[in-house]
């Protein structure tokens, strides 16, 4: 027990490592990030005095703005950039010949790493994102109850797993398909969309609000900044928070079926 939780702390060890060799780009394209804020702001100023009305779809330009900064948190937490598309790689390249033969797990190494990825990036993301949020901060109607915190920290948590282990799933179809790139876009341009990032949800017309709301990509962005401007009835909360506690179950037994069923078939030739 000892002797693989040393394993995983070496690996851990080593992709924090990693980041931080290129921190310098990691630092400028952490900041970069930051800029559309701005973008964000005019617009639905813009949208909301053409509108003439106060509010929309019960959100008012600052609740709208103070949503969008949330859904940076919860987007830092649950993208999983060159995830799915590197698990494929491997697969068509042969370099996941190595999880076959080395007394190391694929999907906990994926896991390792992309959290050594995310500590590095919370490490340095945070001075922005301190600042970002003090400068916006008349746009927040302040801390919700510690009820709804604790239910947003979780989400975060949650959203992190759950982003992880359906990205490992689509990457792992390269066990069967030979090139997994339409079916990732498919994936992000759904995720664009319907996961809250670029609105909330309400904004959508029924049914299409209703449909949406039975997928798990509302859990990885629109969920976690809903909870927090306390959007989400208290009757609903934790029965919400259980849903998503499921999709992340789901998707992690998912992954390591196709994992498996992808081992037993795959076929390596060559060095």
């Amino acid at each position: 027990m000892l002797a693989r939780a040393s394993i995983w702390w070496t690996i851990l060890q080593m992709c924090i490592a990693e980041r931080l060799a290129y921190r310098g780009d990691f630092v400028l394209g952490t900041t970069m990030r930051f800029l559309p804020i701005v973008t964000q702001i005019f617009l639905w100023t813009a949208v909301f005095a053409g509108a003439g009305a106060g509010s929309m779809v019960g959100f008012t330009r600052n609740d709208i703005v103070a949503y969008y900064l949330l859904t940076m948190i919860a987007r830092a937490f649950s993208s999983m950039p060159g995830l799915a598309s590197g698990i494929a790689s491997q697969i068509r390249n042969g370099e996941i010949k190595k999880f076959l033969i080395q007394p190391i797990d694929l999907i906990g190494f994926l896991l390792t790493a992309r959290l050594g990825h995310k500590l590095v990036y919370y490490g340095i993301a945070i001075g922005p994102f301190a600042l970002v949020f003090y400068l916006c901060r008349s746009y927040f109607p302040g801390w919700p109850p510690a009820e709804y915190f604790a239910a947003f920290l979780i989400s975060l948590v949650l959203a992190f797993l759950l982003g992880f282990f359906l990205e490992a799933s689509l990457g792992l179809m390269g066990f069967w398909i030979l090139e997994v790139s339409a079916l990732l876009f498919v994936y992000m341009l759904f995720n664009f969309f319907f996961s809250g990032h670029m609105f909330p949800l309400e904004v959508l017309p029924e049914p299409w609000r209703t449909w949406i709301g039975w997928l798990p990509l509302k859990y990885l962005a629109y969920f976690p900044a809903a909870v927090f401007l306390e959007k989400i009835p208290q009757d609903h909360l934790w029965r919400e928070v259980l849903i998503l506690v499921a999709w992340v179950v789901f998707f992690m037994v998912l992954s390591r079926r196709l994992m498996h069923a992808g081992f037993r078939r795959y076929s390596g030739y060559g060095g």
